[in-house]
């Protein structure tokens, strides 16, 4: 759900620090460099997995 919820607000063109704050509940003004780094690093990953890691899950890769 966090994926999901960062897609959309990065497709709407939401401040980096506003996404922080509300979907990772960082805050980017006592720690910018953790907020913009898990941002980063959060949003990258759900990236990858529109992309790529479905496919990777419906061929049976990720183990349970």
């Amino acid at each position: 759900m966090t994926y999901l919820r960062l897609l959309d607000a990065d497709a709407k063109g939401a401040d980096w620090c506003e996404i922080a704050r509300v979907v990772l509940h960082l805050d980017p003004e006592h720690e910018p460099d953790r907020a913009r780094q898990a941002l980063e690093s959060h949003l990258s990953r759900a990236k990858w997995m529109t992309e790529y890691g479905y496919y990777h899950l419906l061929r049976g890769g990720a183990s349970t």
